[in-house]
């Protein structure tokens, strides 16, 4: 099995569905990954406006507020699962992304050397 991060990306500046709705899909699809044995972790974050970035410049530590990317659409939250291969895993951003009304990124963990 190979982990996968699915991340779902939302334009904050657009009215989403309503967050009750929302929430017992989303409820519903990760009852779904834990009786199939794919969840890992998952979590929703705050809006991008209460991100803080930290960044090396010079040997100095600089923090600025807010989002790295200056773009429409942030992170709005993530899933970690575990799939046999990327097919299953697009299977379940699939669902995800109806869950949560938004497009679902699904991107492969590197593999660790070390294990």
């Amino acid at each position: 099995m190979r982990q996968y991060l699915m991340a779902v990306h939302i334009d904050e500046s657009q009215p989403g569905p309503g967050d009750e709705q929302v929430y017992k899909r989303v409820d519903a699809f990760n009852t779904e990954l834990q009786s199939a044995g794919a969840w890992v972790f998952a979590g929703g974050l705050h809006p991008s406006s209460a991100s803080t970035v930290v960044r090396s410049q010079a040997g100095r530590i600089v923090t600025t507020d807010g989002p790295f990317a200056e773009t429409k659409e942030q992170l709005g939250g993530l899933w970690i699962i575990n799939a046999t291969d990327l097919d299953a895993a697009l299977d379940w951003a699939a669902k995800g992304a109806e869950a949560c009304g938004g497009p679902v990124e699904v991107r492969p963990f590197q593999d660790n050397p070390g294990q």
